[in-house]
């Protein structure tokens, strides 16, 4: 049996109204249009659904076996409507992006805590990724997008889009602070221990690439697993590192460690966006993309 489901439609309000002309009315149609279309469901089914009388209609025994199924159905075509529309109202919904530490601290934190007072509903997943990993989730779809720093691995299909530069300066702790009335040369760091990320992470490539163009070698002799780590064994007096000037404007302003300026300008880097144009974003996770393109002024 391959009945037309528009009279399935119909004959619900029909039978809810027990009425050709209210459910014509309610349906946009005309009381003929309606009675043409359940007569064609009547034979469709090879069951009569009404007995017709003076006063209206009524179901037969066989109408209201439909009724209960199709009243069900169209229950669930009406919740499934009304989460969608929550879900473009953007009442819930899930977000998922991974993020590397220096990209989270320095920008995005800011546009998450604004879009969580808009929009408080929302479930926002944040996976705490180096940038190869973050790149890795967005090509196999496990995130939504993902903003890290360059440089990065990201490749055609995938689109890379810059959100804001920033600069990282050498900082040391107290120790150090007689260094800070001078201005040393990358090759006079290798008279001082360095603190650095590991050899798997973006970063670590990013300063060996700019050693190697001064003809040195970058090689830390203390290993952080994470950004965040960094300061904290500046503050130890383990050594100097490089540190997005963001991240450690506030602890040179407590003198808790000292700026080290260089002869030899290191090369700004970028925060940026990485997604997949040909995986379709859910509503909410659209629009935080969308608003945070939007407020750095990025064209795209």
């Amino acid at each position: 049996m391959d009945v037309n489901f528009e009279y399935y439609k119909i004959f619900y309000y029909v039978a809810k109204y027990q009425n050709f002309t209210k459910a014509a009315k309610v349906l946009g149609s005309s009381q003929p249009n309606v009675t043409r279309e359940m007569n064609c469901l009547e034979n469709e089914t090879g069951c009569t659904l009404f007995i017709r009388t003076n006063r209206g209609i009524r179901l037969t025994p066989e109408g209201e076996r439909l009724y209960t199924h199709v009243s069900s159905a169209m229950m669930q075509f009406k919740a499934a409507e009304d989460e969608m529309s929550k879900d473009l109202g953007l009442e819930h919904g899930n977000i998922a992006i991974g993020a590397s530490e220096t990209a989270l601290n320095i920008f995005l934190l800011n546009h998450l805590k604004a879009f969580h007072m808009d929009y408080p509903g929302i479930r926002l997943k944040i996976y705490n990724h180096s940038t190869p990993q973050a790149v890795k989730a967005v090509e196999n779809g496990e995130i939504d997008f993902a903003i890290v720093t360059t440089p990065t691995t990201a490749e055609a299909p995938l689109t890379e889009v810059s959100l804001m530069s920033f600069n990282e300066i050498l900082v040391g702790g107290k120790t150090f602070t007689a260094l800070s009335g001078e201005r040393l040369s990358l090759s006079e760091l290798h008279s001082y221990p360095l603190i650095g990320l590991g050899k798997e992470s973006m970063t670590r490539e990013f300063y060996h690439q700019v050693f190697l163009s001064h003809g040195l070698e970058f090689v830390p002799d203390t290993e952080a697993a994470t950004t965040d780590q960094i300061l904290p064994l500046v503050k130890s007096e383990l050594g100097l590192a490089f540190i997005p000037e963001p991240m450690a404007r506030e602890a040179i302003e407590r003198n808790e460690v000292v700026e080290i300026r260089l002869q030899e300008e290191i090369p700004a880097r970028d925060v940026c966006m990485v997604y997949d144009r040909q995986h379709p974003l859910s509503a909410a996770a659209q629009r935080l993309k969308d608003a945070m393109l939007q407020d750095e002024n990025v064209s795209y």
